[in-house]
C-alpha cells in the first residue's frame, strides 16, 4: 500500500515562554514518521505555529503527547494575547498530501477529536470539511468571543462543543479540530499604531467584509514592534494571489498616509502560491512553474521512483 502523507499544522497558545515552546516541540522531533517542518512563536501574538508531515498515525501521536505537554503548562485564565484563541491547543488541522483524501482527513479528524477528549480532558470542535454543523465551518464562528466569552457561552445548545460536556477545562479550554485545504498565514506589517487602520483594511480584504473570496483577515496591535497588522489567512492561494492581497492593502494603507513596513509568512507555503507573486513582480511574461531548477528535478525523481 502506498505511504500516506498529510500536513498539520497545530496552533498552540504560547508565544513567550521559551522553555515551554522547546517542551511542546519536542515530541515532534523525535517521532519516527512526523518531520517538522517549521516553527514559529510570536510574543505579540502569543503563539507558537508547528508546521508538520508525515504519516497519520505518527502525526497524531505526536501531536497528542505535545497537547499534553501544551494543557499541563498554559493557563488561559492568565494567557494575554493579539491573536483571538479559546484553547490552549487552539487549532489542529489536517491536510491530505500524498496518497489520501480529503474525506479520509475528516475521518481522522473526527476519531483523534474523540481521543483527543478521552485523554486530555479537553472537550473538541470541528470545523472546515470535518464540520458536523453547517455554521461551524468557519473557524472565527467557532472561536467567537474567545476563551473569556465561550466559559459561559458553551452551556447553551447553539456552542455545545461536538465532543465533550458542555462545559470547558479549566485552564485549557477547547480545541478545534478539522481537516482543510492547505492555506497561506500571510501578515502585512503597517508603519503605523493606529489599530482601527489594520481593522478597517482588513474588514475590507477579507471575504466577509466583500473583499477577496479566499481571505480571512483581522487587525492586530504588535506592542513589541510598535506597529499594527494585517493577519491574514489565505485559504485558497489559487483564487486569491498573494499579491493581490499585498497590493490591495498597500492601496488602502495609502489612504491614510500609511506605508507597509514588510510582511510575513507564517507557517509552510506551497511554491506555487510564493512563485506567483514573484513573476508578478519580475514581470515575467508566461512563467512556468517547470522552469524552476528544485522543482523540475523532484517532478523527475518522483517519475523514476513511480517506474
Amino acid at each position: 500500500m502506498a505511504r500516506q502523507l498529510i500536513e498539520c499544522v497545530p496552533n498552540f497558545s504560547e508565544g513567550r515562554r521559551k522553555d515551554v515552546i522547546e517542551d511542546i516541540v519536542e515530541p515532534f522531533k523525535k517521532t519516527k514518521g512526523c518531520y517538522l517542518f517549521d516553527y514559529r512563536a510570536d510574543e505579540d501574538h502569543n503563539r507558537l505555529v508547528v508546521s508538520l508531515a508525515g504519516e497519520p498515525q505518527a502525526i497524531c501521536d505526536a501531536v497528542m503527547v505535545a497537547s499534553q505537554k501544551a494543557v499541563d503548562s498554559i493557563d488561559l485564565n492568565t494567557h494575554q494575547g493579539a491573536h483571538p484563541r479559546m484553547g490552549a491547543v487552539d487549532v489542529i488541522p489536517f491536510t491530505p498530501i500524498s496518497n489520501i483524501t480529503m474525506e479520509e482527513c475528516v475521518k481522522l479528524a473526527h476519531d483523534f477529536g474523540k481521543r483527543f477528549y478521552e485523554e486530555l480532558g479537553v472537550p473538541v470542535y470541528f470545523y472546515e470539511e470535518a464540520a458536523l454543523r453547517p455554521e461551524r465551518k468557519k473557524l472565527e464562528v467557532i472561536r467567537k468571543g474567545q476563551y473569556e466569552a465561550l466559559k459561559e457561552e458553551v452551556k447553551n445548545p447553539e456552542r455545545y462543543p461536538d465532543v465533550g460536556k458542555p462545559k470547558l477545562h479549566p485552564t485549557a479550554g477547547a480545541t478545534v479540530i478539522g481537516a482543510r485545504k492547505f492555506l497561506v498565514a500571510f501578515n502585512v506589517n503597517l508603519n503605523t499604531t493606529n489599530l482601527e487602520i489594520a481593522k478597517t483594511i482588513a474588514k475590507r480584504v477579507r471575504a466577509s467584509g466583500g473583499g477577496f473570496t479566499a481571505v480571512k483577515g483581522i487587525g492586530l496591535a504588535l506592542e513589541e514592534k510598535n506597529l499594527v497588522q494585517v493577519s491574514m489567512n489565505i485559504v485558497d492561494a489559487d483564487k486569491t494571489a498573494i499579491y493581490r492581497a499585498l497590493e490591495f492593502i498597500r492601496m488602502e494603507a495609502a489612504r491614510w498616509g500609511v506605508t507597509i513596513n514588510g510582511t510575513e509568512v507564517y507557517g509552510m507555503i506551497p511554491a506555487k502560491a510564493i512563485l506567483d507573486s514573484a513573476a508578478y513582480y519580475m514581470q515575467i511574461d508566461d512563467f512556468d512553474m517547470n522552469q524552476v531548477l528544485e522543482l523540475k528535478l523532484l517532478e523527475l525523481m518522483r517519475e523514476e521512483d513511480d517506474r
